[in-house]
């Protein structure tokens, strides 16, 4: 049997925000899993957030099926369901709104894929949810921490 359907579940955390901070996530193909984590030392969770999205699109090799994005962070799946995002393109971020970096990478790369976020309560019964949370908040609390380019550019301006 072959997987007509691809599922990414993310999510993001920071400690401190801005502080630490770490993204989980799971994709799921079939019986096919896995898992990607990665920490930065200094960030915000909404970075975390869309970061996780962004690792689990370039993770894939198949852009030909559709894509099922779950995640807990409102500002994510509003901003790309309810059209957010595309305001914020069109207007080149007017209004000081954040993250253009992330948004901007983010926007290029989902023109190559059929994408559909849905929001998913946080800490309660997603169990793929759930197996982000840690892989996010441990990444978040390793010794192995990134720059977060993006965001400490835009904090030493």
């Amino acid at each position: 049997m072959t997987a007509k359907q691809i599922n990414i579940y993310t999510d993001g955390a920071s400690r401190g925000n801005p502080g630490p901070g770490g993204y989980g996530v799971v994709l799921i193909y079939g019986n096919y899993k896995k898992e990607l984590s990665k920490g930065f030392r200094r960030t915000t969770n909404n970075r975390m957030e869309l970061m996780a999205v962004l690792a689990g699109l370039l993770a894939l090799t198949k852009s030909d099926l559709p894509i099922t994005v779950y995640s807990d962070s409102q500002y994510v799946v509003r901003a790309v369901e309810e059209g957010w995002l595309k305001k914020w393109i069109a207007t080149d971020f007017k209004g000081g709104k954040k993250n253009k970096d992330l948004w901007t990478a983010y926007y290029n790369l989902s023109k190559k894929f059929q994408l559909k976020f849905i929001w998913v309560k946080g800490h309660a019964d997603n169990a793929y949810n759930n197996r982000c949370d840690e892989l996010a908040t441990a990444a978040a609390d390793s010794k192995e921490l990134e720059i977060d380019e993006g965001y400490e550019k835009i904090e030493a301006v």
